[in-house]
């Protein structure tokens, strides 16, 4: 069986010879460092509940993208019973410019536990709200399709007061492994646009593509309207409000249902640099002219995140009066 903890400590490894790499680098430079502005500013992950939390969490081998992406809305989120779990390992296939997930060849290596492992995260953590993203794995046949619909029918056949929401990769766009997703029937399916059109091969992965979210947004929509369908964006890239605007239409016309904005932050120096930090103000703007787009829930700030505060969509579809 393929050890992850093993594959964790080693990915640990390797990160710290690059941080020590880019070290030695910046000690031979003159000192810079990047100031970002007072409105990121949030407290730590802290008290009794957050400790035991992870206490347990880590006895039971289980891991959420919430501590390991060293998201800054942890506390929050968990505190109002959401969470995100990655699955499909920790190794990507593909190679995005502002991503700081490890890029390699898991070589057709599926942990199985994982399956069990959600349902176990789900009742722990009492949540209301499960998100489950992955990293691409284009090595195996089907992209991680069936693996992704086995997690969310593990989830919902065992701990079924869990919603599951899913940030997935485009399965290359075949329909066949975009159906076997589907038919797991999860609340919201996600797949990130990232930046607008004219940025894409700066930011992704050449194997992405603008389009490429589009269609499959658009197959979740048509084939399954009942799903609500979700995208975020980054900005501070270099995008203008214009191309922001045309990518808004751009997911309207496939009936996109909820969009995300975010700032961009530079993971290391070897990352895309942040171009601008985009005001509080400028957040509001966008939210104002999404929801003026007809996008059904709009969440943008500084610090959101795909899966921040995810389970404020199911908030507002039972104040609308929806029985969800």
């Amino acid at each position: 069986m393929y050890d992850y903890d093993k594959q964790r400590e080693l990915v640990k490894i390797k990160r710290e010879k690059a941080s020590d790499a880019l070290r030695r680098k910046a000690e031979k430079a003159p000192v810079t460092r990047e100031r970002k502005p007072e409105w990121f500013k949030v407290p730590l992950p802290s008290g009794d509940n957050y400790q035991d939390l992870k206490k347990n969490l880590r006895e039971n081998k289980i891991w959420t993208v919430c501590e390991e992406a060293s998201c800054p809305n942890l506390s929050e989120c968990w505190s109002a019973k959401t969470a995100t779990m990655m699955i499909l390992g920790g190794t990507c296939t593909r190679a995005c410019k502002f991503c700081h997930v490890d890029t390699g060849n898991p070589k057709g290596l599926i942990n199985k536990e994982e399956i069990e492992n959600a349902a176990k995260m789900a009742k722990m953590m009492s949540l209301n709200y499960l998100v489950i993203t992955s990293v691409d794995r284009d090595d195996l046949p089907d992209f991680g399709a069936s693996h992704f619909a086995d997690v969310i029918r593990s989830v919902k056949n065992n701990h079924s007061s869990t919603l599951v929401e899913v940030l997935i990769p485009d399965f290359n766009g075949v329909e066949e492994h975009m159906k076997t997703l589907g038919d797991a029937d999860p609340f919201v399916i996600a797949q990130n646009v990232e930046t607008v059109k004219r940025l894409t091969y700066d930011v992704r992965d050449r194997r992405a593509g603008y389009e490429q979210t589009l269609n499959c947004l658009k197959f979740y929509k048509e084939n399954y309207p009942h799903i609500s369908t979700k995208t975020s964006l980054m900005v501070g890239l270099g995008e203008t409000i214009e191309e922001l605007i045309a990518c808004m239409d751009d997911l309207r016309a496939v009936n996109c249902d909820i969009i995300t904005f975010g700032q961009y932050l530079r993971p290391t120096p070897r990352h895309l640099p942040v171009q601008r930090y985009y005001r509080p103000e400028e957040f509001e703007e966008l939210k104002r002219i999404a929801y003026e787009k007809g996008f059904k829930f709009v969440a943008s700030g500084p610090l959101v995140r795909s899966s921040y505060k995810a389970a404020d969509y199911l908030k507002h579809l039972r104040d609308q009066g929806h029985q969800v």
